[in-house]
């Protein structure tokens, strides 16, 4: 894959399906999801769904060249207590390994950076796992850290 091909970052389609799946799966692989912690199967097939379910605010792009997905983002919009307009959640990054460093996860940022511009949607954030050295290089020059840390509790 040379550098100098064009990315073309789009709006997902039901026929990406197969090609989205391994990207989808190694997106959870990389954070620890897979074998006896894998993603429920249902949880997966609703997030598709999702995508192309106008009354859902989770969307989803995919970064193609030469007709092979290389890389995926899913956000979503979603209100607040601090501002009156939506704010954009950047939920899910990934690209196949070839493409890291190649401007593929750049591209979808500013995809997702022009789709928040064309709602309305004057913030867009997201969290990455204090260990992703690589995505955070590449965050360190898109964005700007918040200095906020997240907590979580299943209930």
């Amino acid at each position: 894959m040379a550098m100098s091909d064009p990315v073309l970052v789009r709006p997902i389609a039901r026929s990406d399906h197969g090609q989205w799946l391994p990207l989808w799966d190694g997106y959870n692989a990389f954070y620890g999801r897979e074998g006896d912690t894998a993603l429920d199967p249902a949880v997966t097939a609703t997030t598709w769904e999702r995508f192309f379910d106008a009354y859902e605010p989770v969307h989803a792009l995919v970064a193609e060249r030469e007709g092979r997905l290389l890389g995926l983002t899913h956000y979503l919009f979603h209100r607040s207590t601090t501002a009156i307009a939506p704010s954009c959640y950047l939920q899910d990054l990934f690209t196949t390994a070839e493409a890291r460093g190649r401007g593929v996860g750049r591209a979808l940022i500013e995809a997702v950076y022009e789709a928040a511009r064309q709602a309305g949607v004057p913030r867009v954030y997201w969290q990455t796992h204090e260990t992703n050295e690589t995505a955070m290089r590449l965050y360190d020059q898109v964005a700007e850290k918040s200095g906020f840390l997240v907590y979580r509790r299943m209930v």
